[in-house]
């Protein structure tokens, strides 16, 4: 249907010079804002040319990574995970919003305690990184529905159009939320420099008409402006298609960007990249498409997700690691990428029933932090290298990329070279060198020819260059180093600074390659650290070439007032360059680095660093003994201070600053979860003929507000139509029997992965031998379904959102379908949820769920002592809580697990749910896999004090079912600097009004 209502232009572009315009189009008020040279008038802040952003007037690439708060509810360790982004030389973080967990319920929007999304700003800006918004409504993000909640399969309109009914049902969360975003815009102080107003608008399906469609575009633009919203808008296409883009008409964004996951999403085969997946026509669809733009890639692969049944996260961080790091973010350098973000940087958790159904709890994606916030995959090192480069790099956005040769720089076809060209003889340039096959594992051996003092070959003083497999190198001409000139360097840069009496340079390269540099005016060099064997120099023309072999240990060259610090890759990884404050806090230039910073080898992890006096604090985290040393401090500084501890330091010849931090594992003990006094009690009493189930929700809608699944059955048995949405859900459907009922067939649905279980009383289905009903007695089927989630929506017409959960059709042989009468029951209220503070979908339908049993300290005095080490001996669903303490060393970060394992005795499947403290942070399917382990992070485990954990045990065979094995683990505990970790609020068991 067509839209009848208008909307006002934001009050803001209104007033502005160069005012957008506002005029009709099919019926609707359509707003077209400025232009970009005009958009400047509308904030000052954050501007743009055709080749990056400037944030206050400065240019710079943006380098992100995707950040999900919903999915690590604890507000605390949000400084963390920035922090562990900040050391990555990145400076900024994408982030999605989840509808479904602030909107349950149509307009009552809430959106406080770990949903608040203040803190989460708080701690971006603490930590010195810029922010994206991208609040949806749609967000894909594989949550349930892809960020829409349950109640829009109501929606009498196609989602994601303009029809009327879908519109207005983002009016409140939009309103909302964008208003919450506007308060922490860069042009309020904050730290959001971007909102993107849809996400992947960018296929349409059965019959939808209008796509892509400008009208509803400005819609939902003008949602986010009326709401305050200043700040540039950005898209992000699933494919380089150029919607929205600049130029396009109506309902164009101000910066165009895409999607990108060149490897897709198959883990299984993680040594596997198939031919042609390297993308290598980004630049030139860019130039078609949005040439007056900084070219951005709004989400580029960082990992993949799994699903169930899937072989693991392990694969996909192998499937997507350090290699595809160095191949494929140096491939989109070569396009001169302005603002790239990393999907995901890191995943966590998909807690409390927040997953689509393609995926199990973890989302741990493979991704550089890993789900329990290590660090310790190699790709995140690698990630280290490059973004530190770029972070002092501006030289690299005023090139002009040029055309992909396999001839002209190079002596074998093996290699192909991009050129970024700087605009004269005298400007930057970049040459991005990588194998024609970029599968290649071979080792090839080349030579450069490069555009510098004519054109010479390099080497220039013997031997070859190398290009190691699954390898790609970023060659610079021209490269200025605070005032001095490297006139090329086929080593790679780590970093640069200019310190109080000259000038340092960071350069790495593979163990035995052969590297060579030239310093354009300099007269001579020495070796001041480490051995001269395998360093050559060489005065050339005006230039003072370098070659030296790398190798393992360090080597400091002196050229003048420049030094260069040769290290391999494997060393560079322990390395780090935090900016150097006055007072602890962090800022956003990215020329920080080149003035007020230092270079520091420190191993695991870096934080911040200031000078207070003659004290250089470091903030740093450790997992083995380490030296630290500071490379580049200013003069003044004489003592190492780690993490407030004053260390005995020394300084060599050179000004390197030492100390030695010592690290000794804590010893600590975990209970034996085993061994714990369980009290169980029985969480599916409907099966019992004595039931009462008065209070359900009677089934009894004979049409369904479902548009796009018409019902197949007498009445709705659609979840959704009744409010239900999450977690399990229980039908029961009693009928008065004829005597000549013989069979039952039912079609169910909840989802990839889920799973029912039936009885007819308290008879389970699967081991019914088929005795004849009796004429006139009453019998009740019971039909429990596990619920994985809403499918996602993908573009306008696909509507899996609204794809039915519950039972679809069923037949009873003999009789009408109408002859049963059915009520279902879910979380306890539906869209009016019990547990405000663990949000809305936390909890489903079984009984102890319903009663707030999975919460701690609930009324198990009566109930049973029973583990589920013994289990049940019958298929049902069983109940089990119990609590132990936990005091656990502060200063360490220790990240902690719960561990299953299957019961060799005990082969039938069956189903777990684990909740901690509440909190739902487990699903366990023993037949489908592949989680079997669990993180939980500190704060909701209370790392010193007690606490509580529940699980069901669902046996899906009449043999019922047993767990083979649970224990609670740990990885590697860290040193930390991290502080200040407080638990959320875990509200007890109270007795709930109208629970049944």
């Amino acid at each position: 249907m067509k839209l009848a209502a208008t909307w006002a232009l934001a009050a803001l572009a209104a007033q502005a010079a160069g005012a957008a315009i506002s005029h009709k189009l099919n019926g609707f008020t359509i707003t077209e804002h400025p232009d970009p040279a005009k958009r400047e008038q509308l904030q000052k802040y954050v501007t743009w040319d055709d080749k990056s952003l400037f944030i206050n007037g400065e240019r710079l690439m943006l380098f992100s990574g995707e950040v999900h708060p919903f999915r690590l509810p604890v507000p605390s360790l949000w400084i963390d995970i920035f922090q562990k982004v900040k050391a990555l030389g990145f400076n900024c973080v994408s982030f999605y919003v989840n509808w479904a967990l602030v909107e349950h319920k149509p307009g009552h929007y809430r959106a406080d305690g770990i949903f608040d999304l203040q803190p989460f700003f708080d701690a971006a800006q603490e930590a010195g990184i810029y922010l994206l918004a991208r609040p949806g409504p749609y967000i894909n993000a594989e949550v349930s529905g892809g960020g829409f909640p349950g109640w829009l399969a109501r929606v009498n309109g196609t989602l994601r159009t303009r029809d009327e009914a879908y519109l207005n049902s983002t009016n409140n969360y939009v309103a909302h939320v964008a208003a919450t975003i506007a308060k922490a815009q860069i042009t309020n102080g904050g730290p959001i420099i971007l909102y993107q107003p849809e996400n992947e608008y960018t296929s349409a399906c059965c019959g939808v008409d209008n796509f892509p469609d400008g009208v509803y575009m400005q819609y939902v633009e003008d949602q986010a402006r009326n709401a305050g919203i200043v700040i540039p808008l950005i898209s992000n296409d699933a494919a380089p298609e150029g919607h929205e883009a600049p130029g396009t008409g109506v309902g164009a964004v101000d910066i165009y960007g895409h999607d990108g996951y060149p490897l897709g999403f198959d883990c299984s085969n993680p040594t596997v990249w198939p031919s042609g997946d390297l993308p290598t026509n980004y630049w030139s669809l860019h130039e078609q498409q949005s040439p007056t733009t900084p070219y951005s890639i709004v989400e580029f692969q960082g990992g993949a997700f799994d699903p169930w049944g899937g072989s693991g996260f392990d694969n996909c961080a192998e499937l997507l690691n350090n290699e595809f790091v160095r191949v494929f973010y140096k491939n989109n350098f070569s396009f001169r990428v302005a603002f790239m973000n990393l999907y995901m940087i890191f995943g966590g958790t998909n807690w409390g029933n927040l997953g689509h159904p393609g995926g199990y709890t973890s989302y741990d994606y493979g991704a550089a932090i890993s789900e329990s916030r290590n660090i310790t995959r190699e790709k995140y090192s690698e990630l280290k290298l490059l973004g530190n480069f770029m972070k002092v790099t501006p030289g690299y956005l005023l090139t002009a990329p040029g055309n992909s040769t396999s001839s002209t720089y190079t002596s074998t076809s093996d290699l192909t070279v991009t050129p970024l060209l700087g605009s004269n003889s005298s400007a930057s340039s970049f040459f991005v060198v990588r194998h024609s096959d970029y599968s290649s594992r071979d080792s090839v051996e080349y030579t450069l020819k490069l555009p510098v003092a004519g054109n010479v070959s390099i080497p220039q003083l013997g031997g070859k260059l190398t290009l190691g497999g699954r390898d790609l190198k970023i060659h610079v001409v021209n490269y200025d180093v605070a005032g001095t000139n490297v006139l090329y360097s086929t080593g790679e840069i780590f970093t640069w600074k200019k310190t109080d009496n000259g000038k340092i340079l960071v350069l790495y390269g593979d163990t035995g390659e052969h590297h060579e540099l030239a310093v354009s005016g300099a007269s001579k060099s020495s070796v001041v650290e480490g051995s001269s064997s395998g360093i050559t120099s060489k005065k050339v023309g005006s230039a003072l070439i370098i070659g030296w072999d790398v190798s393992t240990s360090r080597r400091i060259v002196q050229v003048d007032d420049l030094r260069i610090i040769l290290l391999d890759r494997n060393s560079a990884y322990n390395y780090w360059v935090p900016q150097l404050s006055s007072n602890g806090s962090v800022g956003y230039s990215s020329q920080e680095t080149t003035a007020s910073s230092v270079i520091v080898k420190a191993g695991y992890l870096v934080r911040t660093a200031s000078l207070q006096g003659s004290d250089l604090h470091i903030s740093a985290d450790f997992n083995a003994t380490t030296t630290v040393e500071v490379i580049g401090a200013p003069s003044s500084a004489k003592k190492i201070v780690i993490n407030n501890q004053t260390l005995d330091t020394t300084v060599d010849k050179n000004g390197i600053l030492s100390a030695r931090v010592h690290y000794k594992a804590p010893k600590f003990k975990f209970p034996s979860l085993k061994d714990l006094p369980w009290k169980s009690i029985d969480t599916l009493p409907e099966i019992q003929t004595s039931y009462d189930d008065s209070a359900w929700t009677a089934a009894n809608h004979p049409y369904t507000n479902n548009s796009a699944n018409p019902i197949k059955t007498p009445t709705s048995l659609y979840s959704t139509d009744y409010g239900f949405s999450t977690g399990t859900f229980i039908y029961r459907g009693s009928f008065v029997s004829a005597g000549n009922e013989t069979s039952f067939a039912f079609h169910t649905e909840g989802g990839l992965g889920y799973g029912h279980s039936a009885w007819i009383n308290s008879t389970f289905i699967g081991s019914w031998i088929g005795s004849v009903f009796r004429p006139g007695e009453t019998y009740v089927l019971t039909i429990v379904i596990d619920n994985m989630g809403l499918d996602e929506n993908n573009g306008p017409g696909y509507e899996g959102t609204k794809d039915p959960r519950g039972i679809l059709d069923y037949t009873l042989s003999g009789r009408s379908a109408d002859a049963i009468t059915w009520k279902l029951t879910g979380n306890l209220g539906g869209e009016d949820y019990q547990d405000l503070t663990r949000g809305p979908l936390n909890e489903g339908g079984l009984y102890a769920e319903r009663q707030g049993f999975h919460q701690p300290e609930p009324p198990s005095q009566e109930w049973n002592t029973s583990s589920p080490f013994t289990g049940v001996s019958q298929a049902g669903v069983q109940f089990y809580s119990t609590s132990f303490d936990l005091d656990l060393p502060k200063g360490w970060d220790i990240p902690l697990y719960f561990d299953f394992r299957n019961s060799s005795s005990s082969p039938a499947p069956y189903r777990v749910q684990l909740f901690v403290n509440g909190y739902q942070y487990g699903k366990y399917v023993s037949n489908i896999g592949p989680q079997t382990a669990y993180p939980v992070p500190e704060g909701i485990l209370n790392y010193q004090g007690r606490n509580w954990i529940a699980l069901t045990l669902w046996a899906q065979d009449q043999n019922g079912a047993k767990l083979g094995g649970l224990d609670l683990i740990s990885t590697t505990p860290v040193l930390t600097a991290l502080r200040g970790v407080e638990s959320v609020d875990q509200p007890k068991y109270q007795k709930r009004s109208g629970a049944y």
